[in-house]
């Protein structure tokens, strides 16, 4: 557990993320401010300055990929009409069960028809989608919005990582043909690898889902895992092959270069920045608290102005004239000039992940110098005042690679071959991820992969997409021979 210092006030964070995750978990979203959840209803939680920082950041970057690669921004309503939600049978059957319903206006007024919260907005959209397009000069058309998704999420809820509540971006998108989809999907798993680990620093490895764990209405689904402290692997974004699925349920068409009326073809692509976020924050933090990406900290450095009696204005105008060149150059900088102690704000920005801390007292002024700390791997430099702007942002490419390369290293020796359920189970057991092969991945096979969760408490993930694997042998639950060759894992 942290604790508090009861003659400084100052909370001491101190738990081991790797022997109990769960606890470091909800304790860091607790004591670094990320989340509050006091707010008295189930999965939804309010999320606090720290974080929503750090989210805004994501977003951004994102985005800018996004419209770097054609999509443009829109705004949707948040609510759906019932009519629209069931136009697409298998879609509706999928989601039902977590639909948010408004029924009603004020004091028992009752709608004429049934309104849901968005659980997802492929029925909100493509209503209009068919209005807009008409022509194949209309196409592609690739669209994107930032918002709230709301799911009646009916497992544990946790912040960030699993609530009824989530902020996302999802883009939507419409093609002539099926070709041109297919490479919009190949396109948005690129954008995954680019954005979330070149990024965020995290790895991820994709998979082709099941038959049975695809978007409801799609024709496959392709998603991005990474691997949790406590050895599950977490769902960051997906991205799917709608085929003309939709189109033909809310007549999406368009008229084509022969003159012919036919059906589009469309993606659909879902980062969910809050649960990535989430992500990050576990598998970059340490014992200690966070430890943030330079590029997506709040604060990129904190300044520490050290100083007794007569030399804090001193000392204070030389940190100040620290953070303005800082600020000048572009840096998200913080100077803590509050009344606490050094140490007490060593501790707690430390905490709070700030990449670069900035120590700056009477000796330093003396030699027109200040000491650099790296939260990542808590060492101290000394750099002159004239090189500080430029030590930094090195410092802060190299603190980036760093906590990637450390994310990274845990995926080494990650997956395992097993050729039974117990061997399955040891695996996971283990933290790891277990290969095998599998019937198939078509509906037939849910059967085997109910046997395999019921055993194990694992689920399969799916297939592997950046690498050619064939299926030897015979199939881990039910002794037929193997078609595909599958990953399991347990899950968030």
């Amino acid at each position: 557990m942290s604790r508090e210092d009861k003659s400084t006030g100052q909370v001491i964070f101190n738990i081991s993320k790797e022997k109990n995750f769960p606890e470091w978990y909800s304790e860091i979203c607790k004591v670094a401010e990320l989340a509050d959840i006091r707010y008295g209803v189930k999965g939804f939680t309010p999320f606090l300055p720290w974080s929503v920082m750090s989210m805004e950041i994501m977003y951004d970057i994102l985005e800018e990929v996004l419209q770097r690669k054609g999509h443009l921004p829109m705004l949707f309503p948040t609510v759906i009409p019932e009519s629209n939600l069931k136009k697409e049978a298998d879609h509706v059957e999928g989601f039902t069960p977590q639909v948010f319903w408004i029924e009603y206006i004020g004091e028992g007024e009752k709608l004429e028809e049934r309104l849901a919260l968005r659980p997802t907005s492929e029925t909100a959209i493509y209503p209009m989608y068919s209005l807009w397009v008409r022509s194949w000069r209309d196409l592609p058309l690739k669209r994107y919005q930032r918002c709230s998704v709301f799911r009646s999420e009916v497992k544990s809820t946790r912040p960030f990582l699993r609530g009824r509540e989530f902020l996302w971006i999802e883009s939507h998108n419409v093609f002539k043909t099926h070709e041109e989809a297919i490479a919009q999907v190949m396109e948005d798993l690129e954008t995954t690898k680019e954005v979330i680990t070149d990024n965020y620093g995290i790895p991820v490895m994709v998979f082709k889902r099941t038959q049975w764990d695809k978007f409801p209405g799609g024709v496959n689904t392709y998603a991005a895992d990474t691997l949790m402290p406590d050895g599950k692997v977490i769902q960051l974004p997906s991205t799917h092959d709608l085929g003309d699925n939709f189109a033909r349920a809310f007549n999406i068409m368009y008229l084509n270069e022969n003159n012919e009326t036919v059906y589009a073809y469309q993606t659909c692509y879902g980062p969910a920045i809050s649960r990535i976020y989430g992500a990050l924050i576990s598998v970059h933090g340490d014992d200690k608290g966070l430890r943030l990406p330079y590029k997506i900290a709040p604060y990129q450095v904190v300044i520490i102005p050290i100083f007794k009696g007569k030399t804090a204005e001193q000392v204070l105008e030389y940190c100040k004239a620290i953070h303005d060149k800082l600020t000048k150059a572009g840096i998200r900088v913080h100077l803590d000039d509050s009344d606490a102690t050094p140490g007490w704000k060593f501790n707690y920005w430390e905490m709070k992940g700030v990449p670069i801390r900035v120590e700056a007292g009477p000796r330093d002024i003396k030699k027109n110098q200040a000491v650099l700390f790296r939260r990542d791997t808590m060492e101290r430099e000394t750099v002159q005042i004239d090189k500080l702007k430029s030590r930094i942002t090195k410092l802060g490419k190299e603190i980036d690679a760093n906590l990637r390369s450390m994310a990274e290293a845990k995926f080494e020796g990650l997956i395992v071959d097993a050729d039974s359920l117990s061997a399955i189970d040891d695996a996971l057991d283990n933290g790891r991820i277990a290969r095998v092969s599998f019937c198939t991945t078509e509906m037939e096979g849910l059967e085997c992969a109910e046997v395999i969760k019921d055993k194990t408490g694992g689920e399969i993930r799916g297939t592997r997409i950046d690498v050619e694997e064939k299926a030897e042998g015979v199939c881990v639950a039910c002794g037929k021979p193997a078609k595909e060759v599958v990953y399991i894992a347990r899950s968030y």
